[in-house]
């Protein structure tokens, strides 16, 4: 591989002489830096970007940690950061998995923003124990160097019950996500609290967010259903989305024999039919602020945390 050693040989100029031309420096003339630019061009140099980084303590990139890419959910969520980013000239590497957590403390990036319930909360508290700057989207931790950008989930939820406490459910089946993931605890409490105030009855049906476990409740609920209208809250779109390809395989109706609210208003809930009915929020927004948030923490400017509000948006699925 090639390296600035071999391009100030041919060049006949110092090692630093050829570092501050690459870099911008003002150190060298400008028919220097072109010299040294084209015979960099001309051997097919290549950046040692970790080694620039350690020498800068600074990539302007930013770790952006996900569980998964699956489902309509994160595009507009990372949009948001992206675009969050780029107003303070930071870029951001999409992550997923344990060995991509090493990019923290070997600082091959400047901070983190942290959705991934997978990402335990012990080692995210060791990389700010030890200075580095972390925004969590899902969980609520204790750190000068870790700041939260959260989901209202209570608040999202009872919405969800005000409009089954309106429609005038008998029970409602509550269709859950991963039991360690901060979102899916949230709605959960929440909704049995309210459930539980008015006296309606429920039973929980565990899933993991995906449409799978969504189609597998629904099979499940429609194989001996004991009333009518079933009503379902599922604790995000895609699950809800899982329930309605079960029903298409049935004669049953959606907004009719079984009523569903979800959570998250993703473009998909907007297009199946009947509209779902759902809990909505800015996914662009909640993006946007903890790219601020992270980029603020890094500057050493003051950053508090900050709550992403939810409404409830009217759907056929739920009449």
């Amino acid at each position: 591989m090639v390296g600035i050693k071999d391009i100030a040989q041919q060049a006949g100029v110092s090692i630093s002489t050829v570092s501050y031309a690459l870099n911008g420096s003002p150190k060298v003339t400008e028919e220097t830096r072109s010299r040294i630019q084209a015979i960099a061009k001309e051997l097919n140099y290549v950046p040692n970007m970790a080694a620039r980084s350690l020498k800068r303590r600074q990539t302007n990139i930013i770790g952006v940690y996900l569980a998964d890419y699956a489902g309509s959910f994160y595009g507009e969520l990372l949009d948001g950061i992206k675009k969050g980013l780029e107003l303070f000239g930071y870029e951001m590497i999409v992550c997923s998995g344990k060995k991509s957590h090493l990019f923290i403390p070997e600082r091959m990036i400047d901070g983190a923003i942290i959705l991934d319930w997978t990402f335990p909360a012990e080692e995210i508290l060791q990389y700010a124990q030890r200075g580095h700057q972390i925004v969590v989207l899902d969980r609520v931790m204790s750190h000068d160097n870790i700041y939260q950008v959260l989901l209202d989930n209570k608040g999202g939820a009872a919405l969800a019950i005000d409009q089954l406490i309106a429609g005038q459910s008998e029970k409602v089946y509550l269709l859950s996500g991963p039991e360690t993931g901060y979102d899916s605890y949230e709605r959960l409490e929440a909704t049995t609290k309210e459930l539980t105030r008015f006296g309606i009855p429920f039973e929980v049906i565990p899933g993991d967010f995906t449409e799978p476990s969504g189609y597998q409740a629904a099979k499940q609920l429609l194989a001996n259903p004991t009333q009518w209208p079933i009503d379902i809250f599922a604790f995000n779109d895609e699950m809800a989305i899982g329930v309605y390809k079960y029903v298409r395989e049935t004669a049953y109706q959606i907004g009719k024999d079984i009523r569903i609210i979800g959570f998250d208003n993703t473009e998909l809930g907007a297009f199946v039919q009947p509209r779902l009915a759902t809990i909505a929020y800015s996914k662009h927004r909640w993006g946007m602020v903890a790219a601020e948030k992270i980029i603020h923490a890094i500057q050493g400017d003051p950053v508090e945390d900050e709550h992403i509000y939810t409404t409830y948006v009217d759907g056929e699925s739920f009449i």
